[in-house]
């Protein structure tokens, strides 16, 4: 079974072979992707910023998502994921980017996204995106940690494709 920390080294690495820099937006998982990233030593090489928008208010002032995005969608939706990995693209110097929203719980959840719905979004400034919402199963730290691997295990499985 990979380790975090393992998986976390390999995106490096292919971040620095694909001359590639990334940056997250993160509230459920509270800048989880970002302190796995940050772990590996010379990540500065392939790491630029993190905007850890937890908040509405966050989410708008800080990357840019539309208000009008979340009152009709909700915080944690696609359309939501998608402005905010465009939003840390653009307010950072990156040129991948990874958001991730979710219900982590122990509540929150409701009968349309129960506790562990996560969407995703995923972006690099050459025009690649990927947008997608699971459900994970567990308590609040299992929801956070397996969201955090499939972040950047979706990053490892596509760098490879840009050499």
């Amino acid at each position: 079974m990979t380790t975090l920390f393992s998986l976390s080294q390999q995106v490096g690495l292919q971040l620095l072979r694909s001359q590639q820099v990334l940056t997250s937006a993160e509230s459920c998982t509270g800048g989880g992707v970002a302190f796995a990233i940050t772990d590996i030593p010379g990540s500065s090489a392939w790491f630029e910023r993190a905007f850890v928008t937890y908040s509405n208010d966050a989410k708008q002032e800080m990357i840019g998502v539309q208000s009008e995005t979340l009152v009709e969608f909700g915080a944690v939706s696609e359309p939501v994921v998608q402005e905010m990995v465009q939003g840390a693209l653009a307010h950072s110097r990156a040129t991948i980017g990874v958001a991730i929203s979710g219900i982590a719980g122990p509540d929150g959840g409701n009968e349309e996204k129960p506790v562990g719905t996560v969407c995703f979004a995923w972006a690099d400034t050459k025009g690649w995106q990927k947008i997608e919402t699971r459900h994970f199963l567990g308590d609040r730290a299992q929801v956070r940690q397996q969201a955090i691997i499939h972040a950047l295990q979706t990053l490892a499985d596509y760098l490879p494709r840009l050499g």
